[in-house]
């Protein structure tokens, strides 16, 4: 796969995961059966499911360690929160988190990317001061 691919891969594979994220969120369905469902649903496209998959069980596996990274730059509650500005936070903190291998502007600019898409609007303003805060935390040595 060639590093285009691989980028507009990852790219979608951030998408699903927020859209099967946010349901899980919601519906508190089996995380099995939200992957199965995607899968299903995206079976013709071409994406990183191994990546799709790694933030759909990781990000619910260290729910509390996450929210922990970023609720300290919150300007309101956890709670007050909509569901989508949440789940795009959890998915930013995971990656600051687990996957040092990206470089944290792009996580950032991928968080933002998905809150100009699936937020209210001015959200990615909010999440983009977040993520930077949580990222001068996580990425001392690289932020």
């Amino acid at each position: 796969m060639n590093k285009k691919v691989s980028f507009v891969g990852r790219k979608k594979a951030r998408r699903y995961a927020l859209q099967a994220l946010y349901g899980w969120m919601l519906s508190g369905n089996v995380l099995s059966v939200i992957e199965a469902d995607v899968l299903l649903q995206h079976a013709e496209e071409e994406f990183d499911k191994d990546y799709f998959h790694f933030l759909l069980h990781g990000v619910p596996a260290q729910l509390e360690g996450l929210e922990s990274l970023f609720s300290p730059y919150l300007s309101r509650r956890l709670e007050e929160l909509g569901p989508v500005e949440l789940t795009i936070l959890r998915i930013a903190a995971f990656e600051l988190k687990e996957r040092v291998d990206i470089p944290y502007r792009v996580v950032i600019n991928e968080g933002l990317e998905l809150a100009k898409t699936f937020a209210a609007p001015d959200s990615y303003k909010f999440v983009n001061g977040v993520l930077d805060k949580v990222a001068k935390e996580v990425r001392k040595l690289e932020a």
